[in-house]
């Protein structure tokens, strides 16, 4: 797919890192335009109202969604395993709620083993950010940082003061009934932007949140949509269908932006966190879970960096050793063994010697080239540029995806068509839905 993808891009590249560089201020960045349907229009609307609440800044951070699920054969074994009695969906539900939570507690360690944005470009921001370092004309870093994406510079609901925004997750019904009240919910500070200003849409809404999409997690429950359907609406209808991790930084070194080994690595960490116990989130544990993944986005190769589990101080190292070889037999009994084994012992050297993670090598081969986070991001970009371009894609292959492009733009001009009414409308409708 990106071997076809560049042929198409000219001259432009496909950037390397998850932080943008060499952005020329709010009015620069394009916002995302779906074509002239009621449905596309409303994805440009939520996007605009991104850009007025957070800044078109925020759009241009990328990272990488691991999703997943268990295959449906499974669930009824494991049940029976459990001794459980309830309905199958239910039990389905909170034991993908339980294996979230646990993804939540232990969420540090994706940005410490694969963070790789240690350093960004001074253009991501108007002015100088107190605690970050110069580290050349045209980049600030962080020394022990691993993911910036992760900190307090990256896009969060919860920074905006009166509208900050924590889902429950001790169960799907409780997720579900926090974010909507947060899409029904209005806020002050968004209705002070305006709704539909002049006849043009500056927001979806003046709420908490635009949509469901606009909630900020590293991980979230969901289940693809049918149609127009809100995403708490197919929660409710048909349960979740898979989790999708949000904290995977772009990976700088690889062309299609992760590997295989972190891809091993995370499909036995997803599987760790299903079979461990996991109760409710407190508040306490709560606050614990946001401090700790900041403390690592900023501070994750720091010498004796401390981490908080239950009220009291552990050190990171520690803590993940710990978890890394509760992960071990796991790793052992999976069918494809070594390639799983080795993941999880390259993942125990980073926590051994910080100086083998991605932030660590990023900021040691800008150091030993002489090379600001921009120019380190466009080398990589023109590398894998190269790989894709030397890449022949076979006849049936190309003539696959030139096929997909024609069909997608087929059915565009169809939704395109099919519109019964006006925007205005459309969007009434849209959000009238409630839950079944």
């Amino acid at each position: 797919m990106q071997s076809w993808v560049q042929q198409h891009l000219d001259e432009e590249l496909l950037w390397a890192t998850s932080m943008p560089c060499v952005l020329q201020g709010e009015e620069s960045i394009p916002i995302g335009r779906y074509g002239s349907s009621n449905a596309g229009r409303m994805k440009h609307i939520y996007r605009v109202g991104l850009g007025h609440r957070y800044g078109r800044v925020m759009q241009v951070i990328a990272g990488v969604h691991f999703n997943y699920s268990l295959t449906p054969e499974l669930w009824p074994i494991w049940q029976q395993i459990q001794g459980d009695s309830a309905p199958l969906r239910e039990f389905t539900d909170a034991a993908y709620m339980g294996m979230l939570r646990n993804l939540q507690r232990f969420g540090w360690l994706v940005p410490y083993l694969f963070g790789a944005s240690p350093a960004v470009c001074k253009s991501f921001f108007s002015s100088k950010p107190a605690r970050m370092q110069i580290f050349d004309e045209g980049t600030y870093f962080e020394p022990f940082a691993t993911s910036l994406r992760m900190g307090d510079i990256g896009y969060q609901n919860r920074k905006e003061e009166g509208v900050g925004v924590k889902a429950n997750y001790t169960s799907l019904a409780d997720y579900v009934a926090a974010l909507a009240r947060a899409i029904e919910t209005p806020a002050l500070v968004w209705e002070d932007i305006g709704v539909k200003v002049a006849g043009e849409y500056r927001q979806l809404n003046a709420n908490i949140l635009q949509i469901e999409n606009e909630y900020y997690s590293t991980v979230r429950p969901k289940q693809p949509l049918q149609g127009m359907e809100k995403p708490i609406q197919a929660l409710t209808r048909r349960g979740i269908g898979y989790i999708e991790l949000r904290s995977l930084d772009v990976n700088a070194y690889h062309p299609l932006g992760v590997d295989e080994v972190q891809l091993c690595f995370l499909n036995l960490l997803m599987q760790f966190c299903l079979l461990l116990p996991s109760p409710p989130i407190g508040l306490r544990e709560r606050r614990e879970i946001d401090l700790n993944l900041t403390q690592v986005a900023h501070r994750g190769r720091e010498p004796g960096l401390k981490l908080l589990r239950e009220g009291a101080e552990i050190p990171l190292q520690h803590w993940a050793d710990e978890i890394l070889q509760a992960m071990t037999p796991l790793a052992q009994a999976t069918t494809a063994q070594a390639a799983y084994v080795t993941a999880l012992g390259q993942q125990q050297a980073k926590v051994a010697d910080p100086a083998l993670t991605p932030s660590a090598l990023m900021l040691a081969e800008m150091r030993e080239r002489g090379e600001g986070f921009y120019q380190f991001a466009q080398r990589m970009s023109q590398q894998h540029r190269r790989y894709f371009s030397q890449r022949q894609l076979d006849a049936q292959r190309q003539a696959e995806l030139d096929g997909e492009v024609e069909r997608s733009l087929l059915k565009q001009a169809q939704i395109e068509a099919s519109d019964q009414v006006d925007f205005d409308q459309f969007l009434r409708d849209y959000q009238a839905q409630g839950l079944d």
